[in-house]
């Protein structure tokens, strides 16, 4: 009876997909509301962010229905399933994709507890400044709607995999069996989603940083993984014609000329994956594991660690490595507020509150804006 209404592997694929999302969204929403909602909040700044994030989250989740719900039809009206001949390909592209922003917002967030003021400073001017006539305007775009691509590509992706193993799912169980483990799938992870939003905006700052950090690379570095791997497997499956995956995980499943190991058992692409799958959507696990997916997984966090390195570097010595110094790009503090430099003949704006003020390299005295 129990299976007539409630498909465990539903369950597990939905709240495997959930999880994912809710990670970094309540990263997200935590880490606005340690930085701009604390003792000098920016009320205004900190409802645009989490607007963006919610936004973000809600358009990834429509246009993921949308098109899940589209292929769907395609199968049923035209007998043939159009996402099955590329689906590794776009959920590759999306796991490649989300794991470079991470790690670029990763760093961001560690530097977050010095560079506090800064930061409530920038994500200001960021969100209020209109946008320049010439040249980088994709680069301000991505600057003032960061919060809003990260759950977009995060959410859009992991909808379109869950509506899709869903529907693949269900053609073996019931109708009744459906509904039930989406809800209870979604609940779950968002759940857990909120207990890593409330756990985080109520610690300390550092230590928050610290882990979410921490978390959040390792999700990205799976992701990373993942892309491999699933562009290999995408090729495989062209090699032999139809999705090795639906074979099981025993001979054929897998291109052994690539495999590194292999088990037959905490398959996360199997009727659901059960607790492999939550593995995989957290941690990246393989239990088809490729040259490519292994010596990428590697190369991600020795990347990320030669990225803090020269982080370190340009903080201790003031430049990159094999870089000289850019005295006429300095930036300082003050007690009056946080001094960003512009191009130009050393002149730098002084942002505190409410008040503008310009200052000039020649020794001129304040003007108000």
């Amino acid at each position: 009876m129990t299976v007539n209404v409630f498909s465990v592997p539903v369950f597990f694929i939905v709240f495997r997909e959930t999880l994912e999302t809710a990670i970094i969204v309540s990263v997200l929403l935590a880490f606005l509301k340690q930085t701009l909602d604390g003792p000098s909040r920016d009320v205004v700044v900190y409802k645009k962010l989490v607007r963006q994030v919610w936004f973000g989250t809600a358009a990834g989740f429509l246009i993921s229905l949308v098109i899940g719900g589209a292929l769907i039809g395609v199968f049923y009206g035209l007998g043939k399933d159009k996402w099955a001949s590329t689906e590794y390909y776009w959920e590759g592209s999306f796991a490649l994709f989300a794991s470079l922003v991470i790690g670029v917002l990763g760093a961001a967030l560690l530097r977050v507890s010095k560079m506090q003021e800064k930061w409530r400073v920038k994500l200001a001017v960021a969100l209020e400044e209109k946008p320049a006539k010439k040249g980088g305007k994709f680069k301000r775009w991505c600057e003032r709607y960061a919060m809003f691509m990260l759950p977009f590509i995060t959410v859009l992706r992991e909808g379109m995999e869950a509506i899709i193993f869903v529907a693949g799912v269900s053609f073996s169980s019931p109708a009744a069996a459906v509904p039930l483990p989406v809800i209870v799938g979604l609940l779950c992870g968002g759940l857990v989603g909120y207990l890593i939003y409330k756990g985080g905006s109520s610690t300390k700052l550092q230590f928050f940083l610290i882990v979410s950090t921490c978390l959040l690379y390792l999700v990205a570095a799976g992701l990373f993984s993942k892309a491999i791997w699933f562009f290999e497997a995408q090729d495989w499956n062209n090699q032999t014609g139809g999705d090795a995956a639906e074979t099981g995980s025993g001979a054929g499943s897998y291109d052994i000329d690539r495999s590194v190991w292999h088990i037959n058992y905490g398959n996360p692409e199997f009727n659901g994956g059960g607790g492999w799958g939550i593995f995989n959507a957290v941690l990246g696990w393989q239990n088809s594991a490729t040259y490519g997916s292994v010596i990428g997984y590697n190369l991600y966090w020795l990347a990320v660690i030669i990225g803090f390195v020269l982080l370190r570097f340009q903080e201790t010595k003031g430049h990159l490595p094999f870089m000289r110094m850019k005295s006429d790009k300095s930036s300082y503090h003050d007690d009056e507020g946080v001094v960003t430099p512009e191009h130009g003949a050393g002149k730098g704006t002084i942002v505190s509150g409410q008040r503008t003020v310009s200052e000039s390299s020649s020794g001129a005295a304040p003007v108000k804006a």
